[in-house]
């Protein structure tokens, strides 16, 4: 009789906690204007994390990021971790994994495309002395030759990790690159929220939403500081 009356109860929070999400879900959305769809969009997937199903409704939004989804994979995985912080590591684990894999499958589509495919499509929206498709060889030229930093930077900070997986399939980089950057400043990205929330609870989630653009302008200056001072070590060593 106990260990029915415990699975009832806990059925009982589930679908309380399910009826709150869904309560918070219609006020928001009751004061966001009809036209601003993305704000919308952003209530749905937060919502999530009040539910049963937070972690596959994560796993969906870490692997189509991206390759299609506008909203990033962040604010499920802080509004996760922020419900268990004892958990956050898992949180964050998880969506590194499959947003490596969802950006795997967009460079992947890019690479199938190719370069000579997105050259000839600008060509024929060219207008004027402008070369759209001149433009368009030339950014390719300009991820191939800075291809470390452009998908080090589009996975660790705000810039659309989405646009960069395209294109650098559409570039041609190597494929094994790719993911190699990607899975570290990925998982420094989602790990490093997921530790703040592991180690300082309910205080991370502001820190979190306050200070993470800067901190992540400060990880990329650090970089360029740490190669700049690669490169100057390479050229003592080497005379």
């Amino acid at each position: 009789m106990e260990e029915s009356e415990k699975v009832v109860g806990q059925i009982r929070e589930k679908e309380l906690s399910n009826q709150t999400s869904d309560k918070r879900q219609a006020t928001s959305d009751e004061n966001v204007a009809w036209w601003h769809w993305h704000r919308r969009l952003y209530n749905w997937v937060v919502h999530w994390a009040d539910t049963a199903y937070g972690v596959p409704a994560l796993i969906v939004l870490a692997l189509t990021e991206p390759i299609c989804v506008p909203i990033p994979a962040d604010v499920l995985v802080i509004g996760l971790c922020f419900g268990k912080p004892k958990s956050s590591l898992r949180y964050g684990l998880t969506c590194s994994f499959f947003s490596v894999l969802g950006g795997t499958i967009a460079f992947s589509l890019g690479l199938a495309i190719g370069p000579e495919r997105v050259i000839s499509f600008f060509e024929q929206i060219s207008f004027g002395p402008i070369s759209l498709g001149e433009k368009a060889q030339q950014a390719l030229e300009l991820y191939r030759r800075f291809d470390f930093w452009a998908i080090a930077i589009s996975a660790l900070t705000p810039v659309p990790y989405m646009l960069f997986s395209w294109v650098g399939g559409m570039a041609e980089v190597s494929l094994l690159k790719f993911v190699g950057i990607s899975v570290v400043f990925r998982t420094m990205r989602f790990g490093g929220e997921s530790l703040l929330f592991y180690f300082f609870g309910e205080k991370a989630r502001r820190l979190v939403e306050k200070y993470f653009n800067i901190a992540t302008v400060i990880v990329i200056i650090l970089l360029m500081l740490l190669a700049y001072a690669m490169k100057q070590l390479g050229h003592l060593f080497t005379g």
